[in-house]
């Protein structure tokens, strides 16, 4: 039972609408808070103190005057904690103890960003409880970005600690702003209303074994900008890249042309997609939809880790899907990719099919259709 003098926070997690790896390069990305949250029950106490217990029994107990990185806690639920803590303590936020009950209904390892609705749980509760109150969206969303890349260890763009902080759908400019604020634009638009459900699937496979193949990708990315001497692609015109290709080809990998050119037709493809939604056109939205899909899939190359051949469940499940819609809706790989989930916008009237299709492959429970949150 809830004991009475507990506060309820909660934190969703998001989906990628589209923008597929262009955060990390000062572009363009749409994304959205969904249905599926965690939940913590907060009791505070006087003393500079944390106890934080989950579901599954983990326990997180430390002191707020020590919030320095400990590399023991390294890629762990702690690490987040204490990250996220110190962020908020050197801008000067005043930081009171709590004992906190966790319970997630956001799927770890599925893509659809666990870790970023932890951290922003863990910033809203902080700063809510602290002498200066609830930080804004922004500042949560940085908190949130901080611990995971420096005290989890784990490279990272803003886009997902944005999206849930922000809730809703939000357009994201990560190239315009003040400074550490990107420029945000919350869009009124839910597919649900033209008779779309939105879905994602979980093919499988953790996230947990994949740090090297997310980080190749800013990697190379920025290789292509730093032959034109800047720091991010956005900083590259289009056509002074497709212009070099021949002498950058002796630079760089052919695997980074590619994820460069992605990064090109994606940033463009977000720009479209705000437009389509403003004017309410579904049908210019999907198509748009299926040309991310296809550009993931082909250019920057995130379905499956290089070499793997025996699972392959991103292009199995993209495949089954395209089988399914046949020619309705549209299918894309979601977030950082190479394992996880797929998105899918499914005609109302087909979704019955399309889960019991998804779920004879990948298993019950699999395939969740998601409503977009505020």
């Amino acid at each position: 039972m809830t004991d009475t003098r507990a506060v309820i926070y909660r934190s969703p997690g998001r989906t990628e609408i589209i923008g597929n790896h262009t955060d990390h390069q000062n572009g363009c990305v749409i994304a959205a808070a969904i249905n599926r949250e965690i939940c913590a029950e907060v009791i505070p106490i006087d003393a500079p103190h944390v106890t934080l217990t989950q579901d599954d029994h983990r326990l997180i107990d430390f002191d707020l005057t020590d919030t320095r990185m400990r590399k023991e806690e390294r890629a762990s639920s702690p690490s987040l904690v204490r990250g996220v803590a110190n962020y908020l303590k050197e801008r000067g936020y005043h930081l009171h103890g709590f004992n906190a009950h966790v319970t997630s209904h956001v799927p770890a390892g599925a893509g659809i960003s666990s870790s970023a609705a932890y951290e922003i749980l863990i910033g809203k509760i902080m700063t809510d409880l602290s002498d200066e109150g609830l930080a804004d969206p922004v500042t949560l969303a940085l908190a949130g970005l901080y611990a995971e890349k420096e005290y989890y260890g784990k490279p990272s763009g803003l886009m997902d600690q944005m999206a849930v902080a922000n809730g809703g759908l939000t357009f994201i400019d990560f190239g315009k702003g003040d400074g550490e604020h990107p420029l945000t634009e919350s869009l009124p638009f839910d597919p649900e209303e033209f008779g779309y459900q939105l879905c994602l699937t979980n093919t499988g496979g953790s996230h947990s074994d994949l740090t090297d193949a997310y980080a190749a990708i800013p990697q190379e990315m920025g290789q292509v900008a730093a032959y034109f001497g800047k720091r991010y692609l956005r900083e590259v015109e289009p056509d002074e890249f497709f212009a070099a290709l021949t002498p950058l080809r002796n630079k760089v990998t052919d695997r980074a042309l590619l994820r460069a050119a992605h990064f090109f037709g994606e940033n463009d493809r977000v720009l479209q997609l705000c437009t389509a939604m403003k004017k309410k056109d579904i049908k210019e939205y999907l198509q748009i939809v299926r040309a991310s899909g296809r550009s993931s899939y082909e250019l920057l190359q995130n379905i499956h880790p290089a070499g793997a051949i025996s699972d392959q469940s991103i292009g199995l499940a993209l495949m089954l899907s395209e089988k399914v819609l046949a020619g309705s809706g549209a299918s894309r790989v979601h977030g950082g990719g190479f394992a996880g989930t797929i998105q899918a916008y499914v005609p109302k009237d087909l979704c019955d099919e399309y889960k019991r299709c998804m779920e004879q492959v990948f298993g019950e429970g699999s395939c969740h259709f998601v409503s977009i949150v505020s």
